[in-house]
């Protein structure tokens, strides 16, 4: 597994501040600021908080554009301008490929793909990252948002509009902790369930097999069954796609010796370098391109039949256009009541799937690339570029892991290269979709199969046996479910899985008894209302241990840091008077002064406090 993906797994779902101190020019001054850092004032000032909203400083911060727009240099333009161009080489083949994943005609692919860069270009605080279309997001709107009517993008539209909305208001609430409480197990489980999800639906583009279903495990069986009516000319063009992405993409990571001596490279070594990277970079691109050339070469010659094509793809712009809330399925027309309905959690899920993805991936190349990121102003940027996009017919966005990889290493200098991969997205939107009609699907599917294969992580489970073996629950939850009831339900039960086990130990917390003159129940941890009821059955137990009842209980509360709940309050009340009713003398040490108060407004008296266990008996 490689080191970015290691870094940018460790950094989903947790809230750690990133370590790295920032040396880019461009992006000096930039303060990272935890998602867990969330406060709420008491009392809200409106004119007051009208004008800072409206103040240069707070400008600035929502536009970080205008911080290191009047430092940009030449250098920073031709950095930019090369990275920009090459990102645009991988996310053309994967927009037409990811529109296969969305089921949604491939065009759409590549309306998700311009907006986001230009509204990030101004928004992001992270000089890699590239929005986009991403397998991830694409298998959730088709999971979430595929519309009755064949083809139809309104309820994926409809989606990117409402995630973008959702991820605006986390921002500006400062919600984006929520997003804390997906773990690891739970992310991983979910990324590698997608990832075989995704390559599983691509093996019948491979095999030229049509009419196979969308669900995981009929998907397989059907599979299956058709293998004998596969076609000899896909096999043979997905498989040959299949092995000329590996050979390039080794190039990409083929690390050349260096020069004995320090010798300075010839013009000629230089150079190809150069094109060895290149190459790899493009991989997408060249093996798109060149399948397309062989097709056109065919159907030149009449032979039209043997490969299965592309087809038609709509050219020119999308409209810009406020998204529609209605769909006519036949003589029935679907309101936005009846979408939003039909959507369902998805409205929820995707946005913070999204935001998982982006935040993490920003994180992993900030402290990769030694500056820092403002995770909340990621938030806004993400959902503003979500309910943007939306107006020109987009699915849900996010950063792509792969993309924003080929934009580091291309060496972008800031996110002003966004602009010029949206340029020619735009251009080729333009002027290149007649040419698309000719790309086999069997290639496209080779680079989806390409793509997402590397986000299966099988050796995490060997760790999680080595450090916690705990963590292997959520995660076989999580990945088993995926399949089972499909993956937009997977996620789902796996952070139920997740939450369970992480408050478990707040129903069940730990005491200890010791049995003196007199009974000492100390509380190991801070007690919450689910425990409540736990505590008093295990309490009243030790008390009836022997046969004598004891004469005095002494609740040690010096672990406990915080106040108590109203539950929890209530509940100490009537194991007092379980005690009073049993002439138990009754006496609390190390008590919390608020702890004290709490007890006095709730009117109990006849309590012994003490700094000590002895004060207490005293």
């Amino acid at each position: 597994m490689s080191e970015e993906r290691q870094s940018l797994l460790g950094h989903a779902g947790t809230s750690g501040r990133s370590r790295g101190h920032v040396s880019s020019e461009m992006f000096l001054g930039h303060e990272e600021i935890s998602m867990t850092e969330v406060s709420f004032p008491k009392r809200i000032d409106m004119k007051q908080y009208v004008k800072s909203c409206c103040s240069l400083e707070n400008v600035r911060n929502k536009l970080p554009i205008t911080k290191w727009l009047p430092k940009y240099s030449l250098t920073d333009l031709q950095c930019d301008l090369i990275s920009g161009f090459t990102v645009a080489l991988t996310v053309l083949p994967q927009g037409l490929a990811y529109a296969i994943i969305a089921n949604l005609p491939q065009q759409y692919g590549l309306y998700s793909a311009f907006m986001g860069v230009f509204i990030y270009t101004f928004m992001g605080t992270s000089k890699d990252i590239t929005l986009g279309p991403t397998a991830i997001m694409s298998l959730m709107t088709a999971a979430f948002a595929t519309s009755p009517v064949d083809g139809d993008p309104t309820y994926a539209i409809v989606l990117c509009l409402m995630c973008g909305t959702v991820q605006v208001l986390m921002g500006i609430l400062h919600l984006g902790i929520l997003v804390n409480f997906i773990s690891y197990p739970v992310i991983n489980a979910f990324t590698s369930a997608a990832a075989i999800t995704i390559a599983c639906g691509q093996v019948k583009g491979i095999l030229g097999l049509k009419d196979i279903p969308r669900e995981f495990l009929s998907m397989v069986y059907e599979t299956y069954k058709h293998i004998p009516d596969t076609r000899v000319w896909d096999l043979a063009m997905g498989m040959i796609s299949l092995i000329i992405l590996f050979l390039l993409k080794q190039m990409r990571k083929k690390k050349f010796k260096p020069n004995p001596h320090n010798v300075p490279l010839t013009n000629g070594q230089k150079v190809i370098r150069k094109i060895v990277w290149l190459v790899g970079i493009g991989a997408n691109a060249i093996v798109v391109i060149s399948s397309a050339g062989v097709v056109a070469i065919l159907h030149s010659y009449g032979h039209t039949t043997e490969v299965t094509i592309t087809g038609y793809v709509k050219p020119g712009l999308p409209p810009f256009k406020i998204p529609a809330f209605s769909v006519q399925n036949g003589n029935t027309t679907l309101e936005a009541r009846d979408i939003l309905g039909d959507i369902g959690t998805g409205l929820f899920i995707v946005p913070i799937l999204g935001l998982v993805e982006s935040i993490a991936i920003g994180k992993a190349f900030a402290r990769q690339n030694n500056y820092r990121i403002q995770p909340n102003q990621e938030l806004l940027a993400i959902g503003v570029a979500n309910v943007a996009s939306a107006f020109v017919s987009s699915y849900p966005v996010t950063g792509s892991f792969s993309r924003t990889a080929v934009n580091s290493q291309s060496g972008v200098r800031t996110p002003m290269s966004g602009v010029f991969t949206g340029g020619v997205i735009l251009l080729s939107l333009g002027f290149l979709t007649p040419l698309f009609k000719f790309i086999p699907k069997a290639a496209l599917s080779a680079v989806i199969i390409s793509a997402v294969i590397q986000m299966i992580d099988y050796e995490i489970l060997l760790k999680f046996w080595r450090i916690q073996k705990i963590a292997l629950i959520p995660w076989v939850v999580t990945f088993l479910t995926s399949f089972g009831i499909g993956i937009e339900y997977g996620i789902l039960i796996g952070i139920g899985t997740q939450l369970l086990i992480l408050l478990y130990p707040v129903a069940r917390p730990k005491i200890t008894v010791q049995y003196l003159d007199y009974v000492v129940v100390t509380f190991n941890q801070a007690i919450r209302f689910p425990s409540v009821e736990y505590l008093q059955t295990r309490i009243l137990k030790y008390m009836h241990k022997d046969d004598d009842t004891p004469r005095s209980v002494v609740l040690d509360c010096n672990h406990l840091a915080t106040g108590l709940d109203y539950t929890t309050l209530m509940g100490l009340i009537e194991l007092m008077a379980d005690f009073k009713r049993k002439g138990v003398h009754f006496s609390m040490a190390g008590v919390l002064p608020e702890i004290v108060k709490e007890l006095e407004r709730a009117n109990i008296k006849d309590i012994i406090y003490g700094d000590t266990i002895s004060d207490s008996i005293m």
